[in-house]
Formats: C-alpha cells, sequence, structure tokens
C-alpha cells in the first residue's frame, strides 16, 4: 500500500484533528508507531459516532480485524496533525476504512487501512453490511 491514498470521489472524508502529547513522543523523539494505530482506531470510531444516532449505534458495532500503516514523514512534539478518512466499498460484513495522516502543512506523514467487521451489538457476531449503514459515507 506505499502509494499515497487519495480520498475516492464518491466517499465523504471526514477530518478529525489530532493532539500529539508528552506520552506520544517515543525515545527517538516523534510519535510512536503505537500511536498512529490508536488513531486509526480513534478516527473510524468518530466518524461513525458523528454519522449515525443512538438507535443504530445500539444495534451495531464495529470491531477492528487489521491494521496497516505506512510511515512517509515523522510527527515531532508539538505537532497539530489532522486525519482524513473514509470507508471503501462493503465486502459482506466487512469494510475497510482508509486514513491519511497529514502535518499542519497538509503533507502526508502516515497512511492506514483498517478492516472493520461490523458485529450485532446484542451477539457480537458479523452482520453484512446492509446498504443503509453505508448511505451516510457517501457524498
Amino acid at each position: 500500500m506505499r502509494r499515497p491514498l487519495e480520498p475516492r470521489e464518491d466517499r465523504e472524508v471526514f477530518v478529525v484533528p489530532l493532539s500529539v502529547t508528552d506520552a506520544d513522543i517515543d525515545e527517538n523523539g516523534h510519535v510512536n508507531n503505537v500511536v498512529y494505530v490508536r488513531w486509526l482506531q480513534d478516527v473510524g470510531t468518530a466518524h461513525w459516532l458523528a454519522r449515525f444516532d443512538a438507535e443504530a449505534r445500539g444495534t451495531w458495532s464495529w470491531v477492528a480485524s487489521r491494521h496497516e500503516v505506512d510511515y512517509f514523514r515523522a510527527l515531532p512534539p508539538g505537532s497539530k496533525p489532522v486525519a482524513r478518512t473514509w470507508v471503501g466499498d462493503p465486502q459482506g460484513a466487512r469494510f475497510n476504512r482508509y486514513v491519511r495522516i497529514e502535518d499542519e502543512d497538509g503533507r502526508l506523514c502516515a497512511q492506514g487501512l483498517s478492516e472493520w467487521v461490523l458485529v450485532d451489538s446484542a451477539t457480537m457476531r458479523p452482520s453484512r453490511i446492509p446498504p443503509a449503514l453505508l448511505g451516510p459515507f457517501r457524498l
């Protein structure tokens, strides 16, 4: 996945400001790799919470089954990055979520792909993604 990710024209791009804390900085003086994975999960969750009401969130939940991150440029202490995220096409109970993490100058620092699985909140069993759940993520 090394090529820079570009948002799809038919998908909403959801933007989340990120904050870099002292605890995020590793011994090399930049944001630790584990923080990027946390951001992938947090950004996907924020998009879901922003687009769906309590009823939908009570019926459905998402479980991340895979994360992949490519690093392009270090984020040093004091950075004010933003994440831009959008979703791919559903594949049964799964879909991919894409995230670009950019610095305050818009330069790509990292990008990620997360595979999410839709589950029934009551049973925690995977469920095919209904078209109504993809609608709010489209333009």
